[in-house]
C-alpha cells in the first residue's frame, strides 16, 4: 500500500511508504530536525545538480546538518529541465537508488529536489514498478500526486518502459 500525506511545513512532502521512502522539495532550517525525530531519516537522497548548489547556500546547510546528525547523504543528480534527456533518471542512476533502498540500514529515506515534482515523481516511480511491483496505472496515478499535475507524454512512456511495456 502507498500512502501520499502531505507535511505542513515542508515543500511537497509526501510519505511514499512510512519508514521506507519519503519526499520532498528542499528541505530547510528546522525542517531537517522535523524529518529526522518525526520520520526518522537515516539518508537523504538529493537528485540537485552541482550548479543548483550555489542557490541560496542549502547545500552547505544539508551537509553540515547530516555531518552533526549521523544522517547518511548520497548526491543522485537528475536534469530539472523536462526536455533534456537527463530528466529521466538514466539506468546507472536507477540502479544506484535501489541499491540504496535495499539496504535496511538506509532506511527510511528522504528523496527531495529542489521542488519535489518532477525528478523525485520519475525516481520514486522507478522504485514502485521495479521493486514494489505496482501496476503502470497505478504508478502513473501516484506519480502525478507527488508531481501535482498530470504527466505528459514522456514521462508516461519512461514508466510504461520501468515496467517493460515499450
Amino acid at each position: 500500500m502507498i500512502l501520499l500525506v502531505r507535511h505542513f511545513h515542508i515543500k511537497n512532502f509526501h510519505v511514499i511508504k512510512p519508514g521506507v521512502l519519503y519526499t520532498s522539495g528542499q528541505p530547510r532550517g528546522m525542517d531537517y530536525t522535523r524529518l529526522l525525530y518525526r520520520y526518522h531519516i537515516a539518508t537523504i537522497v538529493n537528485v540537485r545538480s552541482a550548479f543548483e548548489h550555489r542557490e541560496k547556500n542549502w547545500y552547505n546547510e544539508e551537509v553540515t546538518w547530516v555531518r552533526n546528525n549521523g544522517v547518511k547523504y548520497v548526491e543522485l543528480p537528475i536534469d530539472k529541465s523536462l526536455g533534456s534527456p537527463g530528466y529521466f533518471p538514466n539506468e546507472e542512476t536507477q540502479n544506484k537508488f535501489l541499491e540504496i533502498i535495499a539496504e535496511k540500514e538506509n532506511l527510511p529515506i528522504l528523496l527531495h529536489g529542489s521542488s519535489g515534482k518532477g525528478r523525485i515523481a520519475m525516481l520514486t516511480c522507478v522504485w514502485l514498478v521495479k521493486c514494489e511491483r505496482l501496476a503502470v496505472e497505478q504508478a502513473i496515478k501516484t506519480t502525478e500526486k507527488i508531481k501535482g499535475e498530470p504527466l505528459v507524454e514522456k514521462e508516461i512512456a519512461f514508466i510504461h518502459s520501468l515496467a517493460g511495456e515499450i
